[in-house]
């Protein structure tokens, strides 16, 4: 295929994401639980009827856009063959789902295509804060049609930080965090927001379109050590992320290296 993506497949998958959040709008009821049934794949992690309804819209969809592209979705079983296609679609149907069950506002659609290992396309959109955020990669991001530029902060003291209110972060300013990973990297990407940092084990399709949003928007996107994310792997998993201003992102990574080893520390048998 050729290295450049039609417009009009991009278009057409923007209208299919957009399509999708409205399905999973539709069954949203602010401030209490959905109009889906609601249950628990693991202990802490609720998935409901709209996630998978939405999963269900989006595949044949973008498949027909794409056919040539692989699949990686939440809410799909794996499919190994995606590992030999040079094009892949990772979905997360509704990231934040524990905001949507509890009618809250902190979630959203989020749609990557992914190219040799680096995401080239994405789409996410936050209905219940009327959000759409585009990016391509080489040609910027976008909020609501206007282009986004990512918080310059130089100083790590004083950083932003979407968390808890409880949260108690020393220098560190506290900002409103909807549920959705992908919103809070967004926040970076809009200078709502100067750093987003985790020490799990996160799956791609949680942040494979924040990611491009992010750094399109002139944020540096990584894992918690640091290096490089990439997407397609056999196993879909990195440890940790760090999505910050690009001039205090190496003080941020030593910021996070710091608590994981004191986590490490006080998890030791």
């Amino acid at each position: 295929m050729n290295s450049r993506i039609e417009s009009s497949k991009l278009e057409a998958a923007v209208e299919a994401t957009r399509e999708a959040a409205a399905l999973a709008f539709s069954k949203w009821r602010q401030d209490r639980a959905p109009d889906a049934r609601v249950w628990e794949k693991r202990k802490g992690h609720p998935v409901c009827d709209a996630d998978l309804d939405v999963d269900a819209l989006l595949k044949p969809k973008l498949a027909e856009i794409l056919p040539e592209a692989g699949w990686l979705s939440e809410e799909t079983a794996d499919d190994p063959a995606r590992l030999d296609t040079e094009l892949v679609w990772l979905v997360d149907p509704i990231d934040g789902t524990r905001d949507y069950v509890r009618g809250r506002k902190g979630w959203c659609v989020s749609v990557a295509l992914a190219r040799r290992g680096k995401p080239v396309f994405a789409v996410m959109e936050a209905p219940a804060t009327g959000q759409l955020w585009l990016a391509q990669a080489g040609q910027g991001a976008s909020c609501n049609g206007q282009a986004i530029s990512a918080s310059r902060r130089s100083a790590f003291k004083g950083a932003r930080v979407p968390a808890d209110p409880h949260k108690l972060l020393s220098d560190m300013r506290i900002v409103r965090k909807p549920n959705s990973i992908a919103m809070r990297m967004a926040l970076i990407a809009c200078d709502k927001a100067d750093l987003v940092a985790t020490l799990r084990w996160g799956h791609e399709w949680d942040i494979a379109a924040a990611h491009l949003i992010a750094e399109e928007a002139g944020a540096r996107v990584s894992d918690a050590q640091g290096d490089d994310i990439l997407y397609n792997k056999p196993k879909p998993l990195d440890f940790g992320l760090m999505c910050s201003a690009p001039d205090i992102h190496a003080e941020a990574i030593g910021w996070l290296s710091e608590r994981a080893a004191k986590i490490s520390a006080e998890n030791s048998p």
